[in-house]
């Protein structure tokens, strides 16, 4: 065996310089690839979880504007059905869109192959170097970076895979997930209020009511009332489970933002870091954007990184 070789299979970080010449952007997504263009993990129990994620989604619309925007614009409540309306609806858009894009954006993963012979020749380190080396993917593993066994790759800043958006949650869409759940846990807190306030004003007429036409019922539902109490109970009961689940992980995403460390660093100990943690608000900036505005509260833009809060690149 040939003893340079041999520190490769020790897990020691160091410092790589970095090399002018490597094109990070050109990244090989392998099998993980939709249309030839997107990357997107094709795993079985994610996609059933992304879409039965999108099925809650169509259903809370469903009760929620069939059932309780309907019987407000039927008791003409205008203003209630108008605001409501637009505000659940609202968020249930910018879930979807912050799904989607925490679901096939690339998360950070680490070009393969980069720890051949002729790549560690080519970086002209000093006799006796070690560095980390996957042996899986066969590539120099920088710091914070770690392997998905689901993705089969080595993800930078990885926090954990996510079934519910069939993704690494990594460098490169941390954001977006935590604006997943931001949203889910706002539009099923909302769901709540209406779905309770429907009840109370419903109880004592027993979601009766005659029928003006077809579209324009008046009473509390434009179905008849087991169906209409069917319909909000579930809606309910969908309400406060993912509230409380998106929540939690909204606030556990939040204080890792905070603290500077992933939801794998945070099992390991101090001895086993070797990165400098950023400050607060830093930490905040590196994964939200450099500057703070509205635009931290989009999933249609894309943070915008610059200085110190530039993310942990490396090149081979």
């Amino acid at each position: 065996m040939d003893p340079a070789a041999e520190p490769l299979r020790k897990e020691v970080r160091i410092a790589v310089a970095q090399k002018q010449n490597t094109h990070w952007s050109c990244l090989d997504y392998g099998n993980n690839v939709c249309f030839n263009r997107w990357w997107f993990v094709k795993d079985s129990c994610g996609i059933v979880c992304c879409v039965f994620t999108w099925l809650l989604l169509a259903y809370a619309e469903f009760a929620v504007n069939v059932v309780i925007i309907a019987s407000a614009i039927a008791r003409d409540a205008v203003y209630f059905a108008i605001i409501n309306g637009v505000l659940f609806n609202g968020l249930v858009l910018f879930a979807l869109i912050s799904h989607i894009r925490a679901a096939m954006t690339e998360p950070g993963i680490v070009p393969k192959n980069t720890a051949t012979d002729e790549r560690i020749r080519e970086l002209e380190l000093a006799p006796g170097t070690v560095i980390m080396r996957c042996p899986k993917c066969i590539c120099i593993k920088p710091d914070r970076a770690h392997h998905c066994s689901i993705c089969k790759r080595c993800v930078r800043k990885m926090d954990h895979h996510c079934p519910w958006v069939n993704n690494c949650i990594g460098e490169n869409n941390q954001k977006y997930f935590v604006l997943f759940t931001m949203y889910i846990a706002t539009l099923s807190l909302h769901a709540i209020i209406m779905t309770v306030h429907q009840f109370i004003l419903c109880v004592d007429k027993e979601f009766l009511g005659s029928i003006r036409c077809v579209f324009l019922p008046i009473g509390c539902s434009a179905m008849n009332p087991p169906t209409s109490i069917i319909l909000l109970i579930f809606l309910l009961f969908e309400g406060l489970l993912f509230f409380l689940f998106t929540c939690i992980m909204f606030c556990t995403q939040l204080c890792a933002i905070w603290n500077d460390e992933t939801g794998i660093e945070q099992l390991q100990s101090d001895k086993e870091r070797s990165w400098a943690r950023r400050k607060r608000f830093s930490g905040l900036r590196a994964v939200f954007g450099d500057n703070c505005s509205i635009w931290w509260l989009s999933p249609f833009s894309t943070p915008r990184l610059m200085g110190n809060n530039k993310p942990y690149h490396y090149s081979v």
